[in-house]
């Protein structure tokens, strides 16, 4: 089936749904209706952009009609524009095929985000918490909600680890290609010969799991409570409320204790143990695809070094993609917009290849 033809087939599709959403039985279903609503967003922007398509040719072969006028002049307007129809057309061809790239099908999910301090000590739990922050700094502009789900506070200001989960519009579609070791290189307070040290923090961006698509057993768990503390041992309540829950077929622990109430850290503690028994089973997946497919649409490996902060050359590099900005203050403002599009651009053109 060429293109054309597959994009007649989402036109039809896409006016089929457009006429169920004024049907009173779809109307009166909101589940139904929600549905319909969201398959016809999905479609909108691909049809909307072919019959753009569509338009320039029919209006590329009008002004090729001109090209055989006895008018001089008429013939030469009619070659620059048939020129500028090549181009625009070539461009409507190549979004097009960036639209009907397969989906990751978690790109509209909510996030679990994870941020634990790698080699470096106190440095590194530092800039967990600088990282944190630039992410809650970047969900502000987006109107993200962020809820933290777990932390291990430092006594200085950092974080030894810090889970939270953000929720808003396709959130994983924006962080996923976040997981990875961040590397810090800056001199810290604490170093009086203004030695710059590098540090490193690893960053996981988990999908949250659906139920449909992650069933726990219960036998299959080990739920221990104990009472929650904050730095340094200080108690934060009398009561047992915190909970950790050992997943025994895959030794997967997740431990949540900012909820003063047991059951909401234990509901808590069970989505994020659902997010990462997902992570494993999508992992499990990409390891049946072979090697060089992995490499071309990027396996997100988070043992891989991806960037480097810079503080003294006040520099940022993304390693995977060679992009290098001289910005840093504002990138860990939050304003990292720029290098998530240019994340998404290069690894959507590497998928692209193996279409």
């Amino acid at each position: 089936m060429t293109m054309f033809e597959n994009l007649n087939q989402i036109e039809q599709k896409f006016n089929r749904l457009e006429n169920e959403l004024s049907q009173p039985e779809i109307v009166n279903d909101l589940s139904l209706y929600q549905k319909t609503l969201r398959q016809h967003a999905e479609l909108s922007k691909i049809v909307h952009a072919y019959r753009q398509l569509k338009k320039l040719k029919a209006e590329r072969e009008e002004t090729r009609e001109l090209l055989g006028d006895s008018d001089r002049e008429i013939r030469e307007m009619a070659e620059a524009e048939m020129a500028r129809y090549d181009s625009l057309i070539e461009a409507a061809e190549k979004e097009l095929e960036t639209l009907l790239q397969p989906k990751d099908p978690n790109d509209e999910k909510n996030v679990f985000l994870e941020i634990r301090a790698g080699t470096g000590g106190e440095e590194a739990a530092l800039f967990a918490a600088d990282l944190f922050r630039m992410y809650c700094r970047y969900a502000e502009r987006l109107k993200w909600r962020v809820e933290v789900v777990s932390s291990h506070p430092t006594g200085s200001g950092g974080f030894k680890e810090i889970i939270a989960m953000i929720e808003g519009d396709q959130v994983y579609g924006r962080l996923k290609y976040e997981s990875g070791v961040h590397r810090v290189q800056r001199v810290p307070t604490t170093e009086s010969q203004g030695r710059i040290h590098t540090s490193a923090v690893t960053v996981a961006v988990l999908p949250e799991a659906e139920d449909v698509e992650v069933e726990i057993n219960p036998e299959e768990i080990k739920v221990d409570v104990f009472r929650s503390s904050g730095p340094g041992g200080q108690s934060v309540n009398t009561t047992d409320s915190a909970v950790r829950i050992t997943h025994l077929p895959t030794g997967l622990v997740v431990t949540c204790q900012d909820e003063k109430s047991q059951h909401k850290n234990k509901a808590k503690a069970l989505k994020v143990l659902k997010a990462r028994l997902l992570d494993m089973k999508v992992r499990e997946q990409q390891d049946k695809i072979s090697e060089n497919r992995r490499n071309q649409v990027g396996s997100g490996d988070r043992s891989e070094r991806i960037r480097t902060y810079n503080f003294p050359q006040g520099r940022m590099t993304d390693h995977r993609i060679n992009l290098t900005m001289y910005r840093l203050d504002s990138i860990m403002e939050g304003d990292i917009q720029e290098i998530i599009d240019a994340l998404t651009t290069h690894y959507q053109t590497e998928a692209l290849k193996t279409l």
